[in-house]
């Protein structure tokens, strides 16, 4: 959520920020605007109401002074009546306001750190680095490659649960789960994150904590009966963990790393990836997730990149780092950097890892403070970032590995965690 202060002290600027990701911030159906009007409101009642509490205290006085000296008050006492009305009725709808002010902060995007490069669309995006050699042979799809191993089912997970779910068999089963506890190991052991094992569902206040609602409930899988939700990636639950809660700045970074299933409606992207495993409405997922402060917030962005950079590097995958434009970042991100692995298949890049840094935007809708040593509390800044997503890595490994003969290698890094298996055939 966008600092309420900072909303009224910096108005023009913070409105240019959002102007930047192609918001029409003179729309006057539209969050800025009305929560520009409902600012003014609500303040409007609350100055009528504390100049009506002072002449209420007014009368008050003088209702004591007349009854100390014997003299009649009961006019006195009769406008005190309509003041104290007055006052309850003025009280109530600014409690309104306010409210409604609170609900509309909630729909307004984080306002794009001035580093963020502008752009209308995601060609936009700019080309920080690549690594590694893409292939430039023909190389099949990944589902032909699997189906043709006999790895990958989606016959299989089509009936089970419907389009855009895959059962994974033998190898490509035990491929995932090697991915999912390489990825852990070394982040933990060589990146310094301590593991964490977060539940799956998510109620609301956590949901809106990190940013997913309001904005974004038709993409997420809602518990019939319950005012609850299934995951769509680990970011929610492992920085809700703090949630409400001030930590000692002392204590900061805290670096958390976690593994989980994400559960995605895909409700905006119908039509798009529809064969294989690229946008599943189950996928697994390690995140990265820091906590830090305002001042760490974007050096620690550049780690966070770089450990998820790591990862790729280690299964000799070729990709490339791209810093996304003001109209391609994220509802809660200031500022974000895409991983995108080569997949042979496509002769292009696919994103494999979104990594950024909020701010201090999550920190504020979830209620996470840090105090400095005799300090005042503020909110933290949060980070994170895929350290992969699972399947994707899988499918580039797939296509990567692939072989003229149909099998496919294994990257070295993996082989131990696969029972010394080198090779998919």
């Amino acid at each position: 959520m966008i600092d309420r202060q900072a909303f009224r002290r910096s108005f023009d600027e913070m409105g240019k920020a959002l102007a930047r990701r192609g918001i029409d911030i003179t729309d006057p159906d539209g969050p800025w605007c009305r929560a520009s009007a409902l600012d003014t409101i609500q303040r409007k009642l609350k100055s009528e109401a504390e100049t009506l509490q002072a002449e209420r205290n007014r009368v008050s006085k003088l209702i004591g002074q007349k009854k100390g000296a014997g003299e009649d008050a009961s006019t006195e006492l009769v406008a005190m009546g309509e003041v104290s009305r007055k006052v309850k009725a003025l009280e109530t709808q600014a409690k309104k306001a306010e409210a409604e002010f609170t609900a509309v902060l909630m729909e307004i995007p984080n306002p794009l750190h001035e580093s963020v490069p502008d752009g209308t669309s995601e060609d936009d995006n700019i080309e920080i680095r690549c690594w590694g050699e893409p292939r430039t042979d023909a190389v099949p799809p990944h589902w032909d490659i699997g189906t043709d191993l006999g790895i990958l089912d989606f016959e299989a997970g089509a009936k089970l649960a419907g389009s855009r779910f895959t059962v994974l068999k033998g190898a490509a089963a035990r491929l995932e789960r090697a991915l999912m506890q390489f990825m852990l190991n070394t982040h933990v052991d060589e990146h310094g994150y301590e593991e964490v094992w977060v539940p799956a569902i998510a109620n609301r206040k956590t949901m809106t904590g990190t940013g997913q609602l309001p904005k974004f409930e038709d993409d997420l899988y809602k518990l019939e009966g319950e005012d609850a939700f299934l995951i769509p990636t680990a970011e929610v639950p492992v920085t809700n963990i703090y949630q409400d809660q001030i930590l000692s700045a002392a204590d900061l970074p805290k670096r958390h790393c976690a593994y989980t299933p994400c559960f995605r409606r895909e409700a905006g992207s119908a039509g798009r990836d529809v064969r294989g495993m690229i946008r599943q409405h189950q996928f697994d997922k390690v995140e990265l997730v820091h906590l830090t402060t305002v001042e760490r917030a974007l050096s620690d962005l550049e780690i966070l990149t770089g450990h998820a950079e790591a990862i790729l590097q280690a299964l000799d995958l070729p990709y490339r780092l791209i810093e996304l434009c003001g109209a391609d970042v994220g509802f809660s991100a200031q500022k974000t950097y895409d991983l995108e692995v080569w997949l042979p298949s496509q002769q292009c890049y696919r994103e494999i890892s979104s990594c950024s840094s909020f701010g201090q935007f999550q920190g504020r809708r979830a209620g996470i403070r840090y105090r400095e040593e005799g300090g005042k509390p503020q909110p933290v800044a949060t980070l994170n970032g895929s350290g992969l997503a699972i399947g994707r890595t899988l499918v580039a490994i797939l296509e990567n590995g692939w072989q003229q003969d149909g099998s496919v290698t294994i990257p070295k890094a993996l082989q131990a965690y696969m029972g010394g298996m080198q090779s998919i055939t």
